[in-house]
């Protein structure tokens, strides 16, 4: 990256209200360490709202937040020619099948291979900056072993409006997963707060206080011997959500070895957890688009093999 100061602006979502400035900063921007964060914070590299905050800042909904960094922190991201699935594109969006094992942007370790870097190829310079040169055109984001469907923007306007009806809860999202054990209902509801987990910070739990609301709505596709396939909704988008409450109810994933078994029946390489369907209200039309992401052959065939 050549050798100059960058500045990235930051739009804070529901998801994240009243963190502290510094602790959201992190999760924003992975390459980049608290107390690094911490350092610019006390530097006045970071302002809310125009005004310079202290790191034990709160922030809320709708916060302009600008950090600005040193010349020569963040690597060069590059276009990459990758493959891409895709389930819709116009001048405004475009939403991606994602596969298994692709991170959607960069973070420490994963500078390239990321959807990002194949949008960028793909997109040419036709993607949202509102995220940063780390997150150009991402709104919202799954995990690297989920496969499914990834809604990206290609100009600020689309990206604003995706991002409010994800703050609305008005953005349709409809997963498919295996879990572990018999479901008894056919369908049920979980509704928790989900924060980061008391001692291992990497991983998300349900908590009694300090998190955010989370709001999970499940029903039963096929009951196997050991296992449920089921279909869960998202009213809302936190961190892991579907992943956690399940392992809450005591039907983890199959193969979510962080918040599941350690054993590895199947081979699998992570969770088995799909986002097939994603309904929005297109920015610049008004019209509802729904698209569907077919299940991927690996869970096909362990729909075919399960007992």
């Amino acid at each position: 990256m050549m050798d100059l100061q960058k500045e990235f602006r930051f739009i804070i979502t529901e998801e994240m209200e009243e963190e502290r400035i510094d602790k959201c900063l992190n999760t924003l921007m992975e390459s980049l360490s608290r107390s690094y964060i911490q350092k610019l914070l006390a530097e006045g590299k970071v302002t809310a709202n125009g005004r310079n905050v202290k790191p034990s800042y709160r922030v809320s909904v709708d916060d302009e937040i600008i950090l600005v960094l040193p010349p020569s922190i963040i690597p060069d991201i590059l276009p990459e020619k990758i493959p891409l699935s895709i389930l819709y594109e116009d001048q405004d969006v475009i939403v991606i099948n994602k596969p298994k094992g692709m991170v959607v942007h960069p973070a420490p370790g994963h500078y390239e291979g990321t959807l990002v870097n194949a949008l960028m190829y793909h997109c040419k310079n036709e993607l949202s900056g509102i995220n940063g040169v780390l997150r150009p055109g991402i709104v919202h984001r799954i995990d690297r072993d989920t496969t499914g469907s990834v809604i990206a923007c290609k100009n600020d306007h689309a990206h604003n409006e995706i991002a409010r009806q994800l703050k609305e809860h008005t953005i349709v999202r409809k997963y498919q997963a295996i879990v572990h054990g018999v479901l008894k209902e056919e369908e049920g509801t979980v509704h928790t707060l989900i924060g980061r987990h008391p001692v291992d910070r990497k991983k998300m739990a349900v908590v009694n206080q300090g998190g955010k609301e989370a709001i999970t709505h499940y029903r039963v596709l096929k009951h196997f011997q050991n296992t449920t396939y089921i279909e869960c909704t998202l009213e809302t988008g936190r961190t892991h959500q579907i992943r956690v409450h399940m392992a809450h109810l005591g039907h983890p994933l199959l193969g979510d070895q962080v918040y599941g078994a350690k054993s590895n029946l199947y081979r699998l390489d992570g969770q088995t957890l799909h986002a097939g369907i994603l309904g929005f209200v297109h920015p610049a039309t008004g019209n509802y688009v729904e698209t569907q992401a077919p299940l991927p052959e690996y869970f096909e065939k362990l729909l075919k093999i399960l007992p």
